[in-house]
């Protein structure tokens, strides 16, 4: 009884240090990243080396984007992330992140969007000790709108 206690006990301990930080880590990045867009106008570099799929709130296809990310540009970007919320599916290696994302933004050469308002999901991957975007979907709230961007040209 004390044995079965004992290794109930140390795989408890365990399983709570290999998930510690992981959750932390992927909503830093994701706050991270969005303070630099509302700060540059532009995108930090935060993908996968392998690059990512992407679903777009501006409807269309998928796109694929190479590991330099997406190139956007913004004559204004003011945005604000809520309600993250992160699932481990591989401790120190994989995980996704759902969350809100509203605020308002102009991309450069397109019309402004006063009412952004969508929801995100995202799949990481843990590189060279880094959080990296390996996939996104982002679809706007009823009431809200998306970008008007279409190409990754």
């Amino acid at each position: 009884m004390k044995t079965t206690k004992l290794l109930l006990l140390i795989t408890v301990f365990f399983s709570g240090v290999l998930l510690a930080g992981d959750k932390e880590d992927v909503i830093k990045q994701i706050m991270t990243s969005n303070d630099y867009l509302n700060k540059n106008k532009t995108n930090m570099s935060e993908y996968s080396k392998e690059g990512a799929l992407e679903f777009w709130s501006s409807g269309g296809l998928m796109h694929e984007v190479g590991p330099d990310g997406r190139s956007d540009e913004y004559e204004s970007f003011n945005m604000s992330i809520k309600h993250v919320e992160v699932v481990i599916l591989v401790p120190k290696k994989a995980a996704v992140a759902m969350y809100y994302s509203e605020g308002s933004m102009t991309p450069k050469g397109s019309k402004p969007v006063g009412h952004y308002m969508t929801r995100v999901t995202q799949a990481f991957v843990k590189e060279n000790g880094e959080w990296r975007v390996r996939a996104s979907h982002w679809s706007p709230i009823m009431g809200g709108a998306g970008t008007s961007q279409t190409a990754t040209n």
